[in-house]
């Protein structure tokens, strides 16, 4: 049994063909269901039986028969078409049936699988028929056609015809120039030479468009001179443009060759193909009114004229064009005028290119000023009756809302009412003898009513009422009245409410706006804000609109609550022209609204990133001069000067297209010295007087005999100069109309201008890139967005090669894309898309080598790529909870949304055969838990970013498989743990490493970072485990010790141990020195000598304790890892610089007690300054430290909790100051022991001080060469490429230097040795019967002649016996003492 094959694809194709068989054709015997697989193309049962359908006659001579396609490898349609559209017609029959020729063939109808369903949609030029749509279920995501009519596309396709059909016949008027000269006799219809060239191009013509599907007639309407232009008419449906070139061709191979007819100068004109509306029909002053044309052709290239100006519309802040191809069948522009005057009525037109085609259509526009009647001026007496006060406007329309205010020195406040029908409304109030002053002069209020259309216009008229009150009032009435004259000096606007059931509730919640009062008139490039104020707190939302409705975007405003009311602040730093016009603060409580309006006029100023200077640099030859100037894309009204020092010189205008450039001849020999540096600028004055200055031009006046670069465009230079030039004004110059952007970069070599950088950009990119920056100062650019995004995806594919081959603009559509994800608060999946679409073009392989040459520049483009990226896929919200993807060469993006309840596990695998790589990603349940419902997991994947993305500072890694990037759209607030599998390359060597890209690295440009991940190699997969979701590949680090190998274990164990060992050596030496204190401390060297002794061994175990706590850290990798790190190598840093700050002060007692002798410093002052050098300099150091670099997260490093060595070369901030150390205190021992051997007359100490200064002098000596060599081998193990042996040394001086504090330091210590042995032997138990004891009689295991003392002795030269009970051999003893001490790390 055959199963059915898989279809993923099919399509109907139309066969015209004529025969001379007068039958009627029974299509089903002639035409079958056709299946096409990979390496066949018949051959096995059909899906399904299908139908082909004939149209023709029994008498006709041209049939016309639907076939159908199945496939099921979707990439074979493209060369099918393309097979098709190769062939030339008619095609003679074989001869087998050398009747019929087959005319033309035309695919009508494709159906593509989308999720679970077939979509099959119409090609151009075709459409469903009504009585297919209508019972048929439409594709409504992709089809805008209104229910009843035609549509293009259905879900599945009908089990039966008619399919596709050809679009009703429409009449084409076409021209062709014929390269002859024109004779006069064309112009007469009845002459021989007219009818003689009519009818053989109407036989030429007719055997070439006969081809086209629906053709009807075609007819020569005319001649006109230009050699000789033929007009001409063809009705028939709506041609491709592929089937029309080929239809000119077959014209042009018909007609005789003595006509010269030119094939590239046929041109087409469609009539009545355009739908042409306006939005509103009636059109006020200030309304925004939109203007739309609909064409059933899948082209952007549209283009708006308005009749009687000279130019194109462009965009600007007026006007606004948005052109969109719907189901790649219908183009749909959108012309948008904002605030419109009466000057821009008149006749508009729309005109759409593709190809030779033109589809063009016209409408003309009126706009209506707003006429408003209203009462005359009026005197009201406060007796409390009411007064009406009536407005109405000229034209009966449906007004959005009328608004009344007042603007008076009293308050007398009314109700309104409008009438729908007869466009007018009422303003009823009532005026009491306690609301109006007293006295017959009465008080003046201006009521002014408001008509404000649904699009925005606005028309208002002024009725003036005089209140006079009836009699006297008291002064009492008299201090309410100036406390409500007060009150309204501010705007205030009532709110109005659209809901009669909700009006008393809202009447609680009615809030008083008060706006600010200033008028707001600035200039482009300046900032303002508006404060609005709201006497409530109570409200539901806030927000901020144009005058045309159009929400601004929230980023633009703020809004606080307090206990008595709440205020919203609108704030635009840069203002431009968009910013110009009228603002609502609305206030909404339910259905009840407060407004109050403010408006802010922009005065046109160009920003001066917008002026374009030429020359950026140059030299100027002393008694020369050197044409200037500033250039702007528009040609606005401005008084424009060069700055020149302190010197102002007029410019001259010339006018270009759309640009405007100010020129100014400089001359050198005016009023300067030479050899000089001038620096000159353009200043742009405007009508508010307001100014603004260009970029500066810098002008090196120099001797001519120094410049041997010179070139008309370029300027001149002197030998080696590299200067800057704009790309708009290089060789050749650009195009005023589409100005080039970027810089290149030359360098005088010789007496010849070399390029060494060309960093330009293309005319169509910098126009994006300067859309881009328009657009995040633009109040609604959340709404403009989608569009922007679009028009950025099509263009980078129509310039690829100019991507491939300029990194200026590789460079510039990174910006752009940077530039818009910081626009998004939600990006929807077609956003997506685009944004993924641009991303596969910059990504191409043929695009890589251009990559490596931007990379060389400072900025981290990759870096900054992957960023955009990861904002755009934050902000990525679905509208269901569907599982979306998108797959393209180069990018391949999944995503999940998370639904309440419980979650399923996130699982993605990603394949890309080209590269031959893959992976897949991970989360389980558990992890999917924490997350919000609603919340969006994305993650996309590179397979060829991983080649560009910077390699850290060494170069010696370097990431080689996928680059995975995941978000979640809702912040993560609980541990998350994100698994994935990498295919591990074995060819590259080296050991893999998870890795993540942290963009806070290398002065935020980010690098690899392999903190909170955990690398598993199993085979040819690579198993990553990590607590955070970001970036993440496998890096290769040849010098990174294996995890698992035995150096690293053996590091690990002597560590460990090491520090055990000296964590109980420092406690001992703490409490043995507790013990002795004061047997050991009777003079003031041994007490300073102790005191430092203890501090660097607490020093040293607080030290040890954070180094167990960082590498706990580092190991379990807890949820606040990175504080935790950072505090931790905080307090190592500082308690070892502490030591050896310690180390420095016991040799400064040293120096000082032998130099200084005849000074005697107390002993609190010597505590004093030592606790100050041996615990404050190592403070200072260590803030400085943390504040300079953890600023930019390159306080520590990226696997240790440690200073950073690769990023910032922190770690000097330790190791410079112990070797400094080191060396000062060897030579302050060198210079004591000198001292000592032979002292001078009189300086000669006393013989107990003399005895603690040599023990001094010996632990200095012992132990300063041992924590200077510790520190050697371990400022060895910095450098990559180390010798194992520096490791393994470094790690043992390094971890045992608590026992050598205990031995050196202390035990040593001759007095703490003597001390014990009083303080533990036995004979001090026997001493309490008898006073004094001989050697010979006891023997303890302390003592000086036991053998375990004489050995300890003997090993330091040491030999002899003691009495350990007499105190005058004690004290002698003690002169003979030493101290030592150590340190860890």
């Amino acid at each position: 049994m055959k199963h059915p094959r898989r279809i993923t694809l099919c399509f109907m194709i139309i066969v015209i063909y004529s025969s001379l068989v007068t039958n009627t054709l029974n299509s089903e015997s002639i035409v079958h269901p056709l299946n096409l697989r990979e390496h066949e193309l018949a051959g096995q049962d059909p899906l399904r039986q299908k139908r082909a359908v004939s149209t023709s006659h029994p008498a006709a001579e041209e049939y016309t028969v639907d076939i159908e396609i199945s496939l099921e490898n979707a990439s074979f349609l493209d060369p099918i078409k393309a097979y098709l559209n190769s062939l030339s017609f008619p095609i003679q029959g074989n001869d087998t049936d050398p009747a019929t020729n087959i005319l033309s063939i035309e695919v009508t109808t494709v159906c593509r699988p989308t999720g679970n369903e077939m979509w099959c949609s119409c090609e151009t030029g075709y459409r469903w028929p009504q009585e297919q749509c209508l019972p048929n279920v439409t594709c409504q995501d992709h089809d805008s056609s209104p229910t009843g009519h035609h549509c293009n596309c259905l879900k599945g396709l009908p089990p039966k015809g008619p399919f596709c059909q050809l679009r009703g016949a429409i009449t084409l008027r076409m021209s062709v120039r014929l390269n002859v000269g024109f004779q006069e006799e064309l112009r007469n219809t009845s002459s021989a030479l007219y009818r003689s060239y009519k009818t053989d191009l109407e036989t030429a013509f007719y055997k070439g468009y006969s081809i086209l599907p629906g053709f009807i007639l075609v007819t020569v309407t005319g001649f006109r001179p230009g050699s000789v232009v033929v007009t001409y008419a063809v009705k028939t449906t709506t041609p491709s443009p592929g089937l029309m070139r080929k239809a000119n061709d077959l014209v042009a191979q018909n007609l005789n060759q003595t006509y010269k007819m030119d094939y590239s100068s046929f041109q087409a004109v469609a009539s009545n193909e355009t739908k042409f509306s306006v939005i509103p029909e009636i059109i006020f002053e200030g309304d925004t009114v939109t203007l739309v044309c609909e064409t059933e052709v899948p082209s952007s290239n549209v283009s708006w004229h308005h009749v009687g100006k000279r130019s194109d519309i462009q965009n600007s802040s007026r006007f606004w064009i948005d052109t969109a191809v719907l189901n790649n069948m219908t183009s749909v522009s959108r012309l948008t005028i904002f605030n419109i005057t009466q000057r821009d009525a008149g006749e508009y037109i729309c005109k759409l290119t593709l190809d030779i085609f033109e589809y063009e259509s016209r409408k003309k526009i009126n706009v209506t000023p707003i006429q408003i009647f209203s009462s005359e001026d009026t005197r009201v007496t406060c007796d409390n009756n009411p007064v009406s006060l009536n407005c109405c406007s000229e034209i009966n329309v449906n007004w959005s809302r009328v608004e009344w205010k007042q603007e008076g020195e009293i308050s007398i406040p009314g109700s309104s009412e409008t009438e729908s029908d007869s466009s007018c409304s009422r303003y009823t109030l009532k005026a009491d003898g306690t609301q109006c002053p007293s006295g017959s002069a009465g008080r003046t209020v201006v009521y002014t009513c408001e008509f404000i259309s649904a699009h925005g216009a606005r028309g208002s008229k002024d009725i003036e009422v005089t209140f006079t009150s009836v009699g006297h009032k008291s002064s009492h009435k008299g201090e309410v009245h100036e406390f409500l004259r007060h009150v309204m000096e501010m705007s205030t606007v009532q709110s109005t409410t659209g809901n009669s059931l909700e009006t008393s509730k809202a009447q609680e919640q009615q809030a008083n706006l008060t706006i600010t009062q200033d008028p707001i008139s600035v200039s482009e490039g300046q900032n303002f804000s508006i404060k609005c104020i709201s006497d409530v707190s109570n409200y539901d939302e806030v927000y901020w609109k144009t005058s045309a409705g159009i929400k601004i975007y929230q980023r633009f405003y703020t809004t606080r609550r307090y206990p008595d009311g709440a205020e919203s602040v609108l704030t635009v730093r840069t203002s431009t022209r968009e910013w110009n016009g009228t603002y609502h603060c609305v206030f909404r409580y339910k259905n009840s609204y407060s407004i109050a309006t403010k408006d802010v006029t922009v005065h046109p100023l160009p920003l001066e990133p917008n002026i374009m200077v030429d020359p950026l640099e140059t030299a100027i030859p002393c008694e020369g001069s050197h044409p200037l100037k500033c250039c702007i894309e528009e040609d606005e009204d401005y008084r424009v000067t060069f700055q020149v020092d302190s010197l102002s010189f007029p410019a001259a205008k010339e006018v270009n297209g759309k640009q405007a450039c100010y020129k100014f001849n400089f001359m050198a020999n005016s009023a300067f010295w030479c050899p000089k540096h001038v620096d000159v600028s353009c200043h742009f004055t405007n009508a508010a007087n307001n100014s603004v200055h260009s970029p500066s031009m810098r002008l090196h006046l120099v001797p001519g005999e120094n410049i041997t670069c010179q070139d008309p465009n370029i300027g001149s230079g002197e030998p080696g100069k590299v200067i800057q030039k704009l790309c708009q004004f290089s060789h050749p110059p650009s195009s005023p109309g589409s100005p080039m952007g970027g810089i290149m970069i030359y360098k005088c070599v010789g007496s010849q201008w070399q390029l060494k950088r060309n960093d330009c950009i293309s005319a169509p990119i910098n126009n994006l890139l300067q859309q881009a920056k328009a657009l995040i100062k633009s109040p609604c650019q959340d709404k403009k967005l989608s569009t922007y995004l679009k028009n950025l995806s099509d263009s980078t594919e129509k310039v690829v090669h100019e991507v491939s081959s300029s990194p200026g603009n590789l460079g510039a559509i990174i910006n752009i894309l940077d530039l818009f994800s910081k626009i998004p608060g939600q990006v929807n999946l077609e956003m997506m898309k685009h944004v993924l679409s641009t991303v596969n073009v910059i990504l191409k392989k043929p695009v890589l080598n251009t990559w490596k040459v931007l990379q060389q520049q400072q900025t981290n483009y990759s870096s900054q790529l992957l960023d955009s990226v990861e904002r755009f896929s934050r902000a990525l919200q679905s509208e269901d909870s569907a599982l979306l993807s998108f797959f393209q060469t180069n990018v391949q993006m999944k995503t999940m949304v998370v639904k309440s309840g419980t979650p399923k596990s996130y699982k993605q695998t990603f394949m890309f055969p080209d590269s031959d790589l893959c992976g897949n990603v991970a989360i389980d349940e558990y992890h999917l838990g924490h997350l919000k419902p609603g919340a969006s997991i994305v993650t996309i994947a590179f397979p060829t970013l991983k080649t560009i993305l910077a390699q850290d500072a060494q170069r010696e890694t370097s990431a080689n498989s996928l680059v995975m990037t995941t978000t979640v759209s809702h912040k993560i607030t609980t541990p998350f743990r994100i698994s994935m599998t990498f295919k591990n390359n074995k060819s590259l060597g080296g050991k893999p490493q998870c890795v993540f890209w942290n963009f806070t690295l290398a002065n935020h440009t980010g690098g690899w970072d392999s903190s909170g991940c955990y690398t598993k190699v199993d085979g040819d997969s690579v198993l990553c485990s990590c607590d955070h979701i970001t970036s993440f590949s496998i890096l290769m680090s040849p010098d990174t010790p294996d995890p698992d190998s035995l150096l690293k274990i053996l590091l690990d164990i002597i560590s460990y141990i090491g520090l055990c060992f000296s964590i109980l050596s420092l406690a001992a030496c703490l409490v043995v020195e507790a013990v002795v204190w004061k047997s050991v401390t009777k003079n003031r060297t041994s007490y300073m000598r102790h005191i430092c002794i203890v501090n660097i061994a607490a020093s040293l175990l607080v030290a040890d304790i954070w180094f167990i706590v960082a590498s706990t850290i580092r190991d379990h990798h807890y949820v606040l890892n990175e504080t935790a790190c950072v505090a931790a190598t905080f307090f190592i840093h500082f308690f070892y610089l502490s030591v050896f700050f310690w180390m420095l002060t016991l040799g400064l007692m040293l120096f000082y007690r032998l130099v200084f002798i005849l000074h005697d410093a107390s002993k609190s002052f010597q505590k004093a300054i030592a606790f100050s050098l041996g615990y404050g300099c190592p403070l200072i150091i260590s803030v400085i430290t943390v504040g300079v670099t953890q600023p930019q997260e390159v306080y520590t490093r990226k696997n240790a909790c440690w200073l950073n060595w690769e990023d910032t070369k922190a770690l000097l901030a330790f190791v410079i100051p112990a070797l400094i150390i080191v060396v000062v205190n060897m030579t302050i021992t060198v210079v004591v022991i000198t001292k000592i051997l032979r002292p001078s007359i009189g300086d000669k100490p006393n013989k107990q001080e003399k005895s603690s200064l040599f023990q001094i002098s010996k632990s200095i000596g012992v132990l300063t060469p041992l924590l200077g060599l510790t520190w050697g081998f371990g400022l060895a193990t910095v450098f990559q490429g180390s010798n194992a042996v520096f490791h393994i040394v470094f790690t043992l001086l390094n971890a045992f230097q608590g026992l050598f504090i205990l031995l050196f330091g202390c035990l040593w210590d001759q007095k703490v040795q003597e001390a014990l042995l009083k303080k533990f032997s036995l004979s001090r138990w026997s001493s309490q019967h008898s006073k004094s004891t001989s050697l010979g009689s006891s023997t303890p295991v302390f003592s000086m002649s036991s053998p375990i003392s004489r050995r300890f002795n003997n090993l330091f030269g040491k030999t002899g016996t003691y009495n350990v009970s007499t105190p005058e051999t004690t004290s002698t003893s003690m002169e003979n003492t030493s101290s030592a001490y150590s340190l860890l790390n």
